[in-house]
């Protein structure tokens, strides 16, 4: 139980490691997702830099979740010095388009922070930092409540798969998914009114399933345990 224990301490430090690997850099994103309300005419993101001496230039952007194509979003501003010690935020704007109205819609932000380059020194090695975060577009009126979603789940095992059900129009983000004597490292989210189709470990056993998910703030919520 000890090793289990361990195990899932390590398996939430990684997943938080891109979040910590911008506070390397110098810049600090300030949320580790954004829920963009439907009735809400932009949503912000705030940025700072923890540096004192060197300046970032920053470039964000939204695509569609394949990190290629654009999403219906507009990040203001796009392109922006950030001095040392300074802090900004970003106003992430829809800019139209078709999207369900009966479930939330996943996009990602992207922020690529390039440090500065002293004048007299042209062999600096520069370090390209790109942070990407969740956008969740939440439709109005939608069934239930986001922070009761995860509750709603529903697990079966199987022939050797674990089966993850998901009733609600929200997206479920796992923090950790423990099925049996198994962590399912691999099993990121669930998507809304969706189902997912887990391969069990050969040396899978136990008749458990426990997880917690990631909440709008980016915290972790109470841990939810059944008999499979």
């Amino acid at each position: 139980m000890r090793n289990l224990i361990n195990s899932i301490i390590t398996f939430t430090l990684l997943f938080f490691l891109p979040i910590q690997l911008s506070y390397g850099g110098g810049i600090l994103v300030g949320r580790t997702r954004v829920i963009y309300e439907e009735n809400k005419k932009e949503a912000s993101l705030p940025l700072s830099n923890k540096s004192d001496s060197k300046p970032f230039l920053i470039q964000s952007w939204v695509d569609n979740g394949d990190g290629k194509t654009r999403g219906p979003f507009v990040v203001t501003p796009p392109l922006f010095r950030l001095n040392a010690n300074e802090e900004n935020n970003l106003r992430i704007s829809y800019t139209g388009g078709e999207l369900r109205k009966d479930k939330e819609s996943i996009f990602y932000i992207n922020i690529r922070a390039i440090p500065s380059t002293p004048k007299n020194d042209s062999n600096e090695l520069r370090l390209v930092i790109k942070t990407r975060i969740k956008l969740f577009y939440r439709p109005d009126k939608l069934e239930g409540k986001a922070f009761d979603a995860y509750k709603l789940l529903t697990f079966s095992r199987v022939n050797g798969h674990l089966i993850i059900n998901n009733p609600t129009p929200y997206y479920v983000v796992f923090s950790y998914l423990i099925a049996g004597n198994s962590i399912l490292k691999d099993t990121d989210m669930i998507a809304p009114g969706s189902q997912l189709n887990v391969t069990l470990p050969a040396n899978n056993t136990g008749n458990t399933i426990e997880w917690r998910a990631i909440n709008d703030y980016g915290g972790e919520t109470q841990p939810e345990k059944r008999a499979l």
